[in-house]
């Protein structure tokens, strides 16, 4: 089972690092759930992961006080511009627009509506 639970833990860092570009990625659940997977399988990876300069912030701002920092959120904003641009450059539909508009619009909120540090 460790090692389930290890390679579950690489999977969720994965997420985590691809969820930084991507804006319908979150990026501090998918950190959650590594550092929750690595604290079964490797005592030395979990306490890596705490104690990474980046990844070990945003895991104790969440685990504290549920806030995500200023430039995580400016950044997030800024992937999800970009991808609505993207997406009308690249002349979606105007329903794949609309859906694609709704859902970044309800994560955008959920971002800005968080505490910060």
């Amino acid at each position: 089972m460790q090692y389930i639970y290890l390679l579950l833990g690489f999977l969720m860092l994965g997420f985590a690092i691809v969820g930084i570009i991507l804006p319908l990625l979150p990026t501090v659940p998918f950190l959650l759930l590594a550092a929750f997977f690595f604290a079964k399988s490797s005592q030395r990876l979990h306490t890596w992961l705490l104690n990474h300069k980046i990844f070990g912030t945003m895991i104790e701002d969440w685990n504290s006080r549920g806030a995500i920092n200023k430039k995580a959120k400016y950044l997030s904003t800024l992937s999800v511009v970009l991808v609505i641009g993207v997406s009308l450059i690249l002349a979606l539909k105007p329903l794949i627009l609309f859906i694609q508009i709704a859902l970044l619009s309800l994560v955008m909120l959920f971002i800005w509506t968080r505490p910060e540090q």
